[in-house]
């Protein structure tokens, strides 16, 4: 039997965190650092020599010999530059281990070969990583030894952001600044940090790894470029909540301790919808937390599944007929006093500043819908976003019943007076309990749903960090907040003022509140009357990033530049376009050594049969050989005419210049030809005999975990 693990006593046993601080801090360090920590106060420099001398003898006594800046390049992945403990000998030949507080603080990389958007030339090499203090470091335990991973931001020489935690950053310094404003308009002013609080549940898949490395497709882009449906795929909606298999339960465990002693606090498992797709949810934790672990929840998961002859596939998109991967943003905001500002309470028509809160958070949505649209913008998602799986590419916001008639009231009358109060549930059976239920349902459909406490951002893709989501949230509602407070602290009657600016703001934005199937047609069409955007492709959404409208935002809260937005639009159409090419030139590599060839001896194997039984037996019935065989042949030579249209196509997309043109050729021209090889290679798949096809089916991938 398996043995169990006493969770409480792991957790955080390679963290340097809050307990280790006070233990190995002189009390006057620990309060400067804490300080900074948990008020955002400026870090005190003159610590830095302290805290790294306790950093590195709780890292080498823990088994330690390098440490790394561990940062978020705009690759979407983290990384690590690992230097050694180990100082200059002295003069008896004897090292000294040693981590300065100038090497916690700074770091320096290359700052030209990550993607910089034009930001940084190759000849511009320097960039720096700077401590983030607020995030704790950690250790990191494998083949490599045991290393001390330091969070830290990574900029340019002149102070651009380069990576994905700056720019988080700076827009929870905004929200912070702005929210305290509409707790003070309160009369609370106890309040001193209001701080966003994300929960990202991970979706993701696990397939045998011996079947994945039979498949290109999946090495090269993380999802598959050709494959047919098995008789059963979802529709028996079994997998879901299923009991979890032993290998997969025993994977589970471990990565859970793994997590666990990193201070992840994992604490939902169970089955997705898919077969070989499950999920992971941690609680909450501030958002550049969050955010962090996160990345470390996507690379414990791989390192986990490689050690158990497994491959673990985050791609939005891994295999075409069932439900793909997301990640659900959950994303709420709390103050140092303990509230949280999205609790409506039991009476939400009584709490204004909830309603305040709630009405600036529709007119942020509205707003910049097009932006938060472009947050969850990656390629994998654009294969995803719009199916009978996830959101809509539409932003809309789900309230639920209850708020959506404290709306209504608000916006006929300018006066809520009651609110819709959750009933009994009844079961029907005595020994069951009866309850109250919520007061409203959820809605899967939604991509921006409030669910009692908080908004779930539905839309990010399961591969991506859940920074972009966040810097948006955080910005555009500081934006909001920032307008609210900047019209009631001048008010003569505020009372008065508040409720009159609720209801102007509800009215002028009820269009983005939407509690219906957002699957539909029919919403598709209402969409486009009420005015929402419908950006349905990642190129699409890219242009949001740098309107002026965007530019402004971002420039008023020091969020980013002008520059750092066009450098970011770049990126993106620059890894789109890149993307797609490896999907295609992956497609043209498997189609032409593998599949064809498979087909081919497949096509002469049948021929011979054929003559063979016609010269054993001339009165023979091979109607069904030759039937099949020029099946078969068709199918096959409509994959080599698709295949040489693929790799024209590709060839000229590859020579455009410009990214933004290229970005869209690739989607207009490649996407739809790499649909049309794969349409004839699937169907292939259900004719050709097992023994000759080359790679494992959907079938071995999905269901024999």
């Amino acid at each position: 039997m398996s043995e169990g693990i006493n969770a409480a006593a792991i957790f955080g046993e390679n963290v340097f965190n809050e307990t280790v601080m006070k233990e190995r801090l002189p009390r006057g360090a620990y309060q400067r650092l804490k300080e900074t920590i948990e008020n955002g106060s400026e870090l005190d420099p003159t610590i830095a020599d302290i805290v790294a001398h306790a950093m590195q003898e709780w890292a080498v006594e823990n088994g330690a010999t390098h440490y790394t800046h561990w940062f978020q390049p705009l690759t979407g992945v983290t990384a690590e530059k690992h230097d050694s403990f180990i100082g200059s000998p002295d003069a008896a030949g004897r090292v000294i281990m040693d981590l300065s507080g100038k090497e916690l603080i700074k770091g320096e990389t290359d700052g030209s070969s990550f993607p910089s958007g034009g930001l940084r030339a190759t000849f511009e090499a320097r960039g720096y990583t700077a401590w983030d203090c607020t995030s704790p470091a950690f250790l990191k335990k494998d083949a490599t030894g045991v290393t001390l991973c330091i969070p830290t931001a990574f900029c340019s020489y002149r102070g651009e952001a380069l990576d994905k935690k700056t720019p988080l950053l700076r827009s929870m310094e905004a929200i912070d600044r702005e929210a305290k404003r509409i707790f003070h308009l309160f009369g609370n002013f106890a309040v001193n940090r209001v701080v966003p609080c994300v929960g990202a549940e991970q979706e993701y898949f696990l397939v045998d790894r011996e079947k994945y490395l039979q498949r290109k497709d999946l090495i090269y882009t993380g999802r598959t470029l050709f494959g047919a449906m098995p008789p059963k795929g979802q529709e028996m909606d079994d997998h879901y909540y299923g009991v979890i298999r032993e290998r997969i339960g025993a994977y589970m465990k471990e990565l859970n301790e793994e997590l666990w002693k990193m201070g992840v606090t994992a604490k939902t498992q169970h089955n997705e919808v898919a077969p070989a797709q499950h999920e992971l949810a941690p609680i909450y934790a501030k958002a550049n937390l969050a955010v962090d672990h996160n990345q470390i929840v996507m690379e414990t998961m791989k390192k986990v599944a490689g050690r158990r002859g497994l491959a673990c596939l985050l791609h939005e998109k891994p295999f075409q007929g069932v439900n793909g991967s997301g990640k659900h943003n959950n994303w709420s905001l709390l103050s140092d006093t303990g509230v949280n500002m999205l609790d409506p309470g039991v009476t939400p028509h009584e709490n204004i500043q909830f309603l305040l809160v709630l009405a600036c958070i529709l007119k942020a949505v509205d707003v910049h819908a097009d932006l938060l649209r472009q947050s969850a913008a990656v390629p994998g998602n654009d294969y995803r976003l719009g199916a009978q799986e996830a959101p809509p590419a539409i932003i809309s916001v789900f309230v639920g019943e209850q708020l959506e008639d404290v709306i209504d009231q608000l916006c006929s009358t300018g006066l809520a007076t009651h609110s819709k109060a959750g009933e009994v549930l009844r079961t029907g059976v005595t020994t069951l309990p009866d309850f109250v239920k919520d007061a409203t349902d959820r809605n899967r459909t939604s991509p921006f749903a409030f669910t009692g406490n908080k908004f779930e951002f539905r839309m990010v893709g399961s591969s991506d960090s859940v920074s972009s989501a966040n810097v948006v949230l955080n910005t555009i509602v500081a934006e909001a907040f920032k307008e609210a407070a900047d019209q009631l602290e001048q008010a003569e009657n505020f009372d008065t003022a508040v409720h009159d600016l609720i209801k102007k703001l509800l009215i002028g934005h009820r269009r983005i509140v939407f509690n219906g199937n957002g699957y539909t047609e029919a919403w598709v069409e209402e969409a486009g009357r009420r005015g929402l955007p419908n950006l349905k492709c990642m190129v699409e959404s890219i242009p949001s990033l740098t309107t002026e409208k965007s530019i402004r935002l971002f420039e008023d809260f020091g969020v980013y530049t002008r520059a750092e937005l066009e450098a970011r639009s770049e990126i993106e159409y620059e890894a789109y376009a890149k993307s797609v090419n490896i999907e295609a030139r992956t497609m043209i590599d498997m189609a032409g050594k593998q599949l064809i060839p498979a087909v081919i001896k497949y096509t002469t194997m049948l021929a011979q049969s054929i003559n063979a039984v016609e010269n054993a037996c001339p009165n023979a019935d091979v109607s069904v050989q030759t039937e099949l065989l020029l099946e078969t042949s068709e199918l096959l030579s409509e994959m080599r005419t698709a295949l040489r249209a693929l790799e024209e196509k590709t060839a000229d997309c590859a020579a455009i210049a410009d990214g933004k043109e290229r970005a869209l050729a690739y989607y207009r021209e490649i996407v739809p030809a790499m649909g049309s090889l794969r349409e004839p290679a699937d169907r292939l798949e259900m004719i050709v005999d097992k023994e000759f096809w080359p790679i494992p089916s959907y079938g071995d991938m999905i269901f024999e975990v």
